[in-house]
């Protein structure tokens, strides 16, 4: 700097008092690009676990120190030898292989796998005269096998006869089909909706199958056979979600789906809204949003008393705020996901906290071996869970009192997250039915991300609908132990001719107390005996 530049000694405290501003302008701007960029390598952090991470939320503790690492060298003489024992010698005979001992086990259910028994001769007896031997065993084995496609077509021969006396002709009437003028029989119809909606299996996929088979059918009559179905099975769900709804604890969440066009080369981003009923019932209610206004029409008004479990998302209480007597109860897993994502950031208060949160999940695992509920089940969540979870409130009110922890940081959010939601998630210790989290409920939204990366998407809203009708009912049946394929095949049959006021009792938990131990079966299950 000149002289002539240079401050006098008049100007030298404004000048003094421009950098110090300038000084703190600075830090300000490094903390916010700190704050940023420590939010970066958050989401950063986060993408990577989601790629090449572990998918399994099962913490695994660290090894004990006194373990050694891959590579590290160790000393043999640190290794304290083993005792010895002399044992007298003796002789023992070969183990036989495990196909030997499973050679006659039967790995399947007889009556539901067809069987086709195949008879080997012994090559000792070729050629000798049937007197000559007698058979007195039989020996059985098993082999797995598999035919290139399992379709069959049913071949109805319907003889005219013609009466002598009067010359009148007279035929059997033609089979009634599920659909009125389709050919598709009813075991198709559920074999498709199975595939498709149960093992993922595109209809294209399905189409491909069946002309290599040797079928001569085009993949928009699939479509339209889907369609026709899920139109039927409607009514049946209206009668389930309507079941649900009248239960005390109800679960609910909330996934993505692609559905309809929302301008060229873009889809809509719409939601299925899944409701898990206290009755073991699911269903996946459609919506073209994520706002509090669909739980306001899907749910409608509740009696009081009645539980909401959720996630953390603030719809949920929004309407809870709209809903006087509703009790909002959220969940404990979603609260120790923040903790995990914060693990990078503060790895020992992030382990204490998972360790804290997993004693809550060991006492749970205790009520179920016991078998406990109601009233049982409530008092051992209470000598049990609640001192625990108040240690651990507390714990969390002192952590936030650490002036060291910036609001910025991940494990300062987490912290946040839990202490923001201590009412709901304390409502499992007060209500013996209300799970403590909503894994139940997560296990059974799989399927629609299952099915995303198979069909992508729906072409329209209304087959985001459909798509919905028929995971209810598929999902149910699982829950409730029945084979879905053997449902489909009774109530499409059944809904038909079934009063409307009793439609309820189609659902899968009524129908599993008033049909499921004389189902309608196909003509193709009636062949197959009679083979």
């Amino acid at each position: 700097m000149d002289l002539a530049e240079s401050p006098t000694p008049r100007n030298y405290p404004e000048a003094l008092a421009a950098w110090q501003l300038q000084v703190e302008i600075n830090a300000t701007i490094h903390k916010k690009f700190e704050a940023q960029i420590q939010g970066l390598q958050s989401q950063l952090d986060w993408f990577r676990q989601q790629f090449f991470g572990q998918k399994s939320e099962r913490r695994v503790p660290p090894p004990p120190v006194e373990q050694l690492s891959l590579g590290q060298e160790f000393s043999p003489a640190e290794v304290a030898p083993a005792p010895l024992r002399i044992v007298a010698a003796h002789t023992r005979a070969a183990p036989k292989r495990p196909e030997d001992r499973a050679e006659s086990l039967p790995f399947f259910d007889e009556s539901r796998v067809p069987t086709e028994t195949i008879t080997l001769p012994a090559p000792e007896i070729a050629g000798l005269d049937p007197d000559a031997c007698e058979i007195i065993d039989t020996k059985v084995s098993y082999r797995l096998a598999q035919r290139p496609g399992s379709y069959v077509v049913l071949k109805y021969e319907r003889p005219v006869v013609k009466l002598r006396e009067s010359e009148t002709l007279h035929t059997a009437p033609a089979p009634m089909g599920v659909l009125d003028g389709s050919r598709a029989d009813v075991s198709l119809l559920a074999g498709i909706l199975t595939d498709k909606f149960l093992y993922h299996l595109p209809l294209y996929r399905q189409h491909q199958r069946m002309v290599a088979q040797g079928l001569r059918v085009s993949r928009s009559w699939l479509t339209d056979l889907v369609q026709r179905s899920i139109l039927l099975l409607s009514p049946i769900y209206t009668a389930q979600f309507e079941s649900i709804r009248q239960s005390r604890v109800l679960t609910m969440d909330e996934t993505p789906i692609k559905a309809g066009r929302r301008e060229k080369g873009k889809m809509h981003q719409g939601y299925f809204w899944p409701v898990f009923g206290d009755a073991q019932e699911i269903c996946f209610p459609y919506a073209e949003s994520r706002g509090t206004i669909h739980i306001r029409e899907l749910l409608g008004p509740l009696a009081p008393g009645t539980v909401l479990l959720s996630d953390g998302y603030a719809a949920y209480a929004r309407f809870q705020k709209e809903n006087a007597g509703l009790i909002h109860a959220q969940c404990w897993a979603h609260s120790r996901r923040e903790f995990v994502r914060a693990e990078a950031h503060a790895p020992e208060r992030v382990a204490e906290a998972l360790e804290q949160i997993r004693a809550f999940y060991r006492v749970e695992d205790e009520i179920r071996s016991q078998g406990l509920s109601g009233a049982d089940k409530r008092h051992y969540r209470y000598t049990h869970s609640r001192p625990r979870v108040a240690q651990f409130f507390t714990w969390v009110e002192q952590q936030l009192t650490d002036t060291a922890l910036l609001p910025s940081n991940p494990f300062t959010k987490a912290l946040a997250y839990v202490h923001s939601r201590k009412g709901p998630l304390q409502v499992f210790l007060e209500e013996p039915d209300v799970p403590i989290d909503t894994n139940h409920i997560e296990c059974q939204i799989r399927p629609i991300p299952l099915g995303r990366k198979n069909w992508l998407f729906c072409w329209t809203e209304l087959g985001a609908e459909h798509l919905g009708i028929i995971q209810s009912l598929l999902s149910t049946c699982r829950l409730q132990g029945i084979d879905p394929y053997d449902y489909l095949v009774d109530v499409l049959q059944r809904v038909g001719q079934h009063p409307a006021k009793d439609v309820a009792q189609l659902t899968p938990r009524l129908w599993k107390e008033h049909f499921a131990q004389a189902p309608l079966r196909s003509d193709l299950h009636r062949f197959q005996q009679h083979r």
